[in-house]
């Protein structure tokens, strides 16, 4: 096969950071809500896994078509080429959703489907028996249907592209790896500078920043389900991993500290961090926000700290947003970056954002509100 379309999926608000990853691999990518398609050969597949840090899951477009009876759904799906992705005796499970379609029974869309597809192998493969035998590798589809517009795709990924592959613990609510890699990209941080997290939980910002900064590919410690499927072939898969060995700069000095209130977490970040092979570029250790200084100038500091959204704790939360801003004040020539949900953070933290950006952390809506430093004077060439 010479081309597939692929789609990254995406969180809501981070198309554009996954649009621009995608055509950072060389590809041209177009952007819809959730989600960015391109189109490119099957080496894509194993680049795209591996390199992409905002994105959720790959997935392989195999259809898109127009359906409002049940019978079209069949007719349509049996009439794709099915065989160029699935070989005989692979397992094929199906899921679905629907949205605003006629057709709004998932469970019958799933196994019209099912059975559509399970008619066009016996056809490829020259099956007689009513019975299709399923073993060996999976290529998971999903049956999207939106507004009557069905998507038929194959899972490329198997789970989530938020599992790298390091975290052994973590805390009540861990940030996704994803949306921790988006938000140290959308700061002005360069390795050559310091980076801070005064609220690290488990450690995944300071462990995402450290991945960005040696250019280190997320990916690179963990197993995708399309590892398996022949039609890809281990060459494609040996080549991109190569370059990812290739590509990483281990020698990078880098400078990132991570810090939470509770020792435990602490804990579990330091082997989060050897894991993942950065225990001895991360430093990590217990300290309130209230307690933070450096030395140093033109630092980033990131953080996701707590929201107050259950009612015991707003008052303590806003008590550390206003010993953070005073932490902060003299920090002049470094940026601030903070998550959070909590609608009055401007007010208690005591300054204005430069810039604030609407990201959804889950299901949460939250803002980025960004504090930028001054800038380092111009060097005379």
């Amino acid at each position: 096969m010479n081309q597939v379309t692929l789609i990254a999926t995406s969180a809501m608000g981070l198309e554009a950071l996954v649009a621009k990853e995608v055509k950072d691999l060389g590809y041209e990518a177009s952007t819809e809500n959730g989600k960015v398609t391109f189109t490119a050969d099957p080496l894509a597949i194993c680049r795209s896994n591996l390199w992409l840090r905002t994105a959720d899951r790959i997935k392989i477009k195999v259809g898109e078509f127009k359906a409002e009876t049940f019978d079209e759904l069949f007719e349509k799906t049996k009439a794709l080429n099915w065989g160029d992705y699935i070989p005989e005796r692979a397992q094929f499970p199906v899921i679905g959703k629907s949205v605003k379609s006629k057709l709004f029974s998932v469970p019958d869309c799933q196994s019209i489907v099912k059975k559509s597809i399970v008619e066009n192998l016996k056809k490829r493969y020259k099956k007689q028996s009513d019975w299709y035998e399923e073993e060996g590798p999976v290529y998971k589809i999903e049956v999207a249907l939106l507004k009557d517009v069905c998507t038929l795709t194959i899972d490329a990924s198997g789970p989530g592209l938020h599992k790298r592959g390091f975290r052994t613990g973590q805390g009540e609510a861990p940030i996704k790896e994803t949306l921790a890699a988006a938000l140290v990209q959308l700061t002005n941080w360069t390795p050559d500078k310091p980076f801070a997290d005064p609220f690290c939980g488990s450690g995944t910002i300071p462990i995402e920043a450290a991945l960005i900064g040696q250019n280190i590919a997320p990916g690179f410690n963990r197993q995708f389900v399309s590892e398996d499927w022949t039609w890809i072939g281990k060459n494609e898969w040996n080549e991109a991993r190569m370059e990812v060995e290739d590509l990483a700069n281990y020698d990078q000095p880098l400078d990132i500290s991570g810090s939470d209130i509770d020792h435990r977490m602490v804990e579990i970040a330091k082997d989060n961090a050897e894991e993942a092979g950065l225990a001895e570029i991360i430093t990590f250790k217990q300290m309130q926000v209230r307690d933070f200084t450096s030395k140093r100038d033109y630092g980033v500091i990131v953080g996701n700290p707590p929201y107050g959204e259950r009612l015991g704790d707003k008052k303590e939360v806003e008590q550390m947003y206003k010993e953070m801003g005073a932490a902060f004040a003299d920090l002049d020539t470094w940026s601030v970056y903070m998550l959070t949900s909590h609608p009055d953070f401007e007010k208690l933290y005591g300054r204005q954002a430069t810039k604030k950006r609407k990201l959804f952390n889950g299901f949460l809506r939250t803002d980025y509100y960004q504090f930028w430093g001054k800038r380092p004077p111009k060097q005379r060439a």
